[in-house]
């Protein structure tokens, strides 16, 4: 009896959006394809946006049908799809090839000013989240698995096929400019990117690549709840991404009763983590702070927070985040509290913003459709 090679016996198609150019290339040249084919391919992909190889009209049909029976792109089945009652936050349940989901944001914002109108995708990099974190809603479901390359991209091109297809303009805005094309990422979804390192770090690249998606690496935002080493590695990266940071907290006691993580990677080592990256890539770290009512929005807090963060100056900014309700029961500070909050750290020379409170009509929280979802299968 003859045993086959793993290549040839097993069925497992290849996720062609979990692949580099090069990788593409190498792909294409094992199958004794053209190499140059690749690129054709990533112009049907990224910049038509095809979903269907048959559309791929410059191939030969001998590879387009070679494509169908090896190859996927992205498989991911959307299992709900809800917009807000503006239309300016849209999110999807995504249903992995396994069964495992996920959830996906899109977040548009109008021209306002001197800042242009953006498309933003809020992106998941796994199923559920090792990391426990109490005021999220993915973090009090577990851990699943990592996301492929492939199913982050995919998130990715679901929104920009839809934005091609129906150009958004904002309601009550006449004249205001479309936007037809995803203009920022951000890895906010359900997970913690740095946790799956190399997959990010794959999906990121692809959707930067001319060849590609050629969305700018500044337009891309990695958020983690602060695992140091991981912080290091990506200083050192050859891509400016923006990097936040998940602090939620000025006190390594606060922060660990909240942050499970800060037993690992207290604060000193990560703020001496954001400074080793400051000093490498030149550039400013974003510390996300959910703000908790009565639990860390007093003065006091603002104080410990300005103290904490004004010795990295301008490379400092603090989106201060009123928290979505969840399962924990945590409720948002008042207007009053936001702003003698926002002030104190203005105080310290820490510049900060106020995130707009998007898609709460359809719990656009990162976990909250999954959950809602799950408690209502488990029901019926």
């Amino acid at each position: 009896m003859t045993t086959l090679p793993i290549s040839v016996s097993t069925n497992k198609k290849t996720d062609l959006l979990a692949l580099s150019l090069p990788q593409l290339q190498q792909w294409l040249v094992e199958r004794g394809e053209a190499a140059f084919r690749a690129k054709q391919i990533y112009q049907w992909l990224y910049k038509q946006l095809v979903s269907d190889f048959a559309a791929m009209s410059n191939l030969p049909q001998a590879l387009r049908q070679r494509l169908t029976n090896e190859a996927t792109l992205g498989p991911l089945i959307v299992r709900s799809e809800q917009h807000s009652k503006d239309d300016r936050t849209r999110k999807i349940l995504l249903e992995l090839a396994d069964g495992k989901l996920i959830e996906s944001v899109l977040m548009l914002y109008p021209a306002l000013g001197e800042s242009s109108a953006r498309a933003t995708v809020c992106v998941s990099s796994q199923a559920g989240c090792a990391y426990g974190c109490t005021f999220c809603a993915t973090g009090q479901m577990g851990f699943d698995r990592h996301l492929s390359a492939g199913e982050i991209v995919a998130q990715v091109l679901y929104f920009a096929r839809e934005l091609r297809a129906a150009p958004w303009t904002a309601a009550g805005l006449p004249g205001s400019n479309a936007i037809d094309h995803i203009t920022n990422i951000v890895l906010m979804g359900m997970g913690e990117p740095l946790h799956n390192y190399d997959n990010v770090l794959q999906a990121l690249r692809i959707l930067n690549s001319p060849d590609g998606f050629n969305l700018g690496a500044r337009h891309m935002t990695v958020s983690t709840v602060g695992l140091v080493p991981a912080i290091r590695k990506l200083s050192q990266e050859h891509l400016q991404v923006n990097l936040a940071i998940s602090l939620h907290a000025p006190t390594d006691e606060l922060r660990g009763q909240t942050m499970p993580v800060n037993r690992k990677y207290p604060i000193a080592e990560l703020i001496a983590a954001c400074q080793d990256y400051i000093a490498a890539t030149g550039r400013q770290v974003t510390f996300e702070y959910v703000l908790l009512s009565g639990v860390n929005d007093t003065p006091s807090h603002a104080h410990l927070l300005g103290e904490l963060l004004a010795p990295l100056k301008q490379f400092a900014h603090v989106n201060c985040i009123p928290v979505n309700a969840t399962s924990a029961g945590y409720r948002p500070p008042g207007p009053d509290a936001i702003r003698t909050f926002r002030a104190i750290l203005q105080e310290h020379n820490v510049s900060n913003s106020v995130r707009a409170e998007r898609g709460d009509d359809i719990a656009a929280a990162c976990g909250q459709l999954r959950t809602r979802f799950e408690n209502r299968q488990s029901q019926s």
